[in-house]
Order: C-alpha cells, then sequence, then structure tokens
C-alpha cells in the first residue's frame, strides 16, 4: 500500500523524527505506486506554485516554503522555520530504490534555512 502525506511543521519529512506524525494535516491512501505517484506530482506542482522556495529528493519527499513562516522555539530560544512536506510512502516507509524519481532531486534555494539546532542532538 501506497499514501501520500502532507505535513506542516518545522522538520524535513526524510528526518521521521519521534512524533512526525502530529505535523500529518492529509493522507491518501492508494493501492498502486503509479496511481500514488500521480497524485504526489500533481499535489508537487500545486505547492511549488503557492510557495517561492522548495527542496525535493528522488525518494518523493519535498519541502517547500515561504522565508517569513517562521515559529518561535522555546527550546532552542530562536525562529525556526515552518515547512509544508510532501511524502509518498510504501508501507509507511521510504519507497525502494528501484522506484526512486531522479527527476524530483532538485531545489530552487540555497543555504540553510532556520533549523532548530536541538533537534539534532
Amino acid at each position: 500500500m501506497y499514501c501520500v502525506i502532507e505535513m506542516y511543521g518545522k522538520d524535513e519529512p526524510w528526518w521521521f523524527f519521534d512524533g512526525w506524525e502530529a505535523n500529518i494535516v492529509s493522507i491518501q491512501h492508494f493501492d498502486n505506486y503509479y496511481t500514488a505517484l500521480k497524485y504526489y506530482k500533481h499535489q508537487w506542482l500545486k505547492l511549488a506554485a503557492a510557495f517561492p522556495f522548495y527542496k525535493s529528493r528522488s525518494d518523493l519527499m519535498s519541502i517547500f516554503w515561504n522565508v517569513g513562516d517562521l515559529r518561535w522555539c522555546e527550546e532552542c530560544g530562536d525562529s525556526i522555520q515552518q515547512y509544508h512536506s510532501l511524502a509518498l510512502l510504501e508501507n509507511d516507509d521510504v519507497i525502494p530504490k528501484e522506484k526512486l524519481r531522479p527527476g524530483y532531486n532538485k531545489q530552487n534555494h540555497v543555504g540553510a534555512p532556520c533549523v532548530c539546532p536541538i533537534t539534532f542532538k
């Protein structure tokens, strides 16, 4: 089974930090990979049109953001970037190597956004 998950929060989807599921804003389930991929592409194009910056990976996980969309982080005492994220998963995990899509490995922003350093400790 496949699912396309949309999230909103401070972490990129590829980290799968504890509690990442709390950031889910929508989830769509599919029995077929290509149907899921078609939906992912539709959502990717929609988010790319709505937000000025993105980072996308061949494992079909992407983030989209506005530079000014920040949230104050009490833990680190700094403003942290918020992301609109998109991920296509197979059986609730990263898609296998044979399903990677190199065409999605791209970004239009260079430099590190404001991330919480405590998250990586």
